[in-house]
């Protein structure tokens, strides 16, 4: 087999991340453009749906995109998922309304759904378990970097230029992630003779969508107790009991049974619950904490953000770099959750007197230990199943990254909402005339009060939002306890390229090939017959 060339690794990892951040970024970037996009399209009303469309549609395809890779070759279906993508994005750039613009962002989401699962993926074929861990720590960089910077390339677009380029910008950026993918990684274009398991499909998607509304909905929208709000959980629980009674009778699920018989599966998806919830919660909270107490403009908040990602890729970094060099990674999820909970904890401490400083500290300590976890448990999972899997593995711990921080910020939002509402009535006087929901809307009129009720309003904020943290004091536990569940499984020294040996190259001008690779039934095959010897 020939040699591979460790520029083409890196190339290709590019084009493939590139695609990821963008998927990314979009979750978050118009975050900061929506008051402009209110009041251009005129929709206040439903300008909620701008995210939720967004988030529906790539929650529901997670799963979906991670069979379909694996029974149809995952760059044929990356190429989808990025047409998909950018024509959402173009369609966006050129709404007129806001009926459309929430229409295409849903079909944006649809193609964010692949983008965000299928890179993992892909290159987990590429490079074997034990030689991934420096790679983990580039993709930690990405996936922190995207996440934060997200609002703040909104508010850039927004200021200088329209909100339109928001979308726009994906254009140029996703081509060229598409161009690098097609051009560099040559692999075989297979259709396996199965089918898909539609009916699977169409049960999760109705599930994350009951799931997506009643969180999205429940506290602010709808009363918790409202007929809606209560037939929309009978709903996730009636999907989802169908959904694994069709699993089990599937010839070819959706959501393989045989995924969740490995304990690290299990634990892993279960930790990427909680630390994508803490992880979303803690950059949105702190956020809000630095706007609404210590009076930074929206636009810098996103700059005062920085620790916490550059705490993220440090640990994230690190860890890659232990993996890679030690060939274990038990050890670091099970540090890295205490140093995040040591980090939430520093949180409880802020009050309506605390400097940005504080928030930052705590927050860049929470950072470096959410660094230390995340990454290693797509390897985990990864490492754990057999390789036919690694598609709906990693996309099963993806989705639950995700869902996790949208569950959390809707049920923590609904916490933060109450609360604020009762110190609000209690510590500002009412005879002012001051409205919550436009304060949060437009943090920047804090900036108009006087310096005595501007501090009543920022204790207000503080006290509502210790009551966050404190909420997330039990998660943050729980994934300790998880963490310490965790197995430590040898990480093979092999991949699918290494299987297959010289039955296929994969083309790289001016350079030696990147690896072979093919995903015929025989590989496949092979794979589950030799499962990766286990410890314990």
């Amino acid at each position: 087999m020939p040699e591979r060339s460790a520029p083409p690794v890196l190339v290709v990892f590019v084009g493939l991340m590139l695609g990821n951040a963008l998927a990314a970024l979009d979750t978050t970037m118009v975050a900061t453009a929506t008051p402009t996009i209110v009041d251009e399209l005129h929709g206040l009303r439903d300008f909620s749906w701008i995210t939720t469309a967004y988030l529906l549609g790539a929650l529901a395809m997670m799963p979906i995109y991670g069979k379909l890779g694996d029974l149809y070759g995952r760059k044929r279906i990356f190429a989808v998922a990025m047409v998909t993508f950018l024509l959402g994005s173009a369609l966006c750039g050129a709404a007129g309304t806001m009926t459309e613009l929430i229409v295409f962002r849903g079909v944006q989401g649809l193609g964010a759904g692949g983008l965000v699962t299928l890179p993992m993926a892909m290159l987990a074929d590429l490079v074997p378990a034990r030689e991934l861990g420096r790679w983990i720590g580039y993709s930690g960089f990405v996936f922190a970097f995207s996440s934060i910077a997200g609002p703040l390339v909104g508010g850039v677009f927004t200021e200088h230029a329209s909100w339109r380029w928001a979308f726009l910008v994906n254009l140029p950026l996703g081509l060229i992630s598409l161009a690098i993918v097609e051009r560099l990684l040559h692999l075989p274009a297979r259709r396996s003779p199965h089918r898909i398991d539609w009916w699977g499909a169409g049960l999760a998607v109705a599930a994350v969508a009951c799931i997506v509304f009643l969180t999205s909905w429940g506290g602010s929208r709808e009363p918790w107790g409202s007929t809606l709000i209560v037939l929309l959980g009978v709903g996730v629980i009636a999907f989802v009991i169908a959904l694994v009674v069709r699993e089990r009778r599937a010839p070819e699920p959706i959501l393989p049974p045989r995924v969740f018989k490995f304990s690290v599966a299990r634990v892993t998806l279960l930790m990427n619950l909680t630390v994508g919830l803490l992880f979303f919660a803690i950059l949105y909270f702190v956020s809000a904490f630095l706007q609404f107490v210590t009076g930074i403009s929206p636009g810098d908040a996103g700059l005062y953000l920085i620790p916490i990602m550059f705490g993220s890729v440090v640990g994230t970094m690190v860890v890659g770099r232990l993996v890679h060099n030690s060939g274990r990674y038990r050890l670091y999820p099970i540090v890295g959750t205490v140093i995040a909970t040591a980090g939430v904890l520093l949180l409880l401490r802020l009050g309506a007197d605390s400097g940005a400083w504080e928030a930052l500290a705590a927050g860049g300590i929470f950072g470096f230990g959410t660094g230390l976890v995340m990454q290693v448990l797509i390897l985990a999972i990864q490492n754990a199943v057999e390789l036919r899997d690694i598609g709906v593995a990693t996309s099963m711990s993806m989705f639950g990254r995700q869902g996790g921080g949208a569950v959390g910020l809707a049920l923590l939002g609904s916490i933060f909402n109450d609360r604020l509402a009762v110190w609000f009535h209690r510590l500002v006087p009412s005879g002012l005339g001051l409205n919550v929901a436009e304060l949060r809307g437009r943090p920047e009129t804090l900036g108009n009060l006087s310096a005595g009720v501007k501090h009543d309003v920022a204790t207000a904020f503080a006290h509502s939002l210790h009551t966050v943290f404190l909420a997330c004091v039990p998660v943050a536990v729980i994934s300790i306890v998880l963490a310490l569940m965790l197995r430590e499984n040898p990480l093979r020294e092999h991949s699918i390229v290494d299987d297959i040996g010289d039955d296929l190259a994969v083309a790289y001008e001016g350079a030696a090939p990147l690896a072979a690779v093919v995903s015929d039934d025989s590989v496949l095959q092979r794979s589950a017959e030799s499962p990766p010897t286990r410890l314990g």
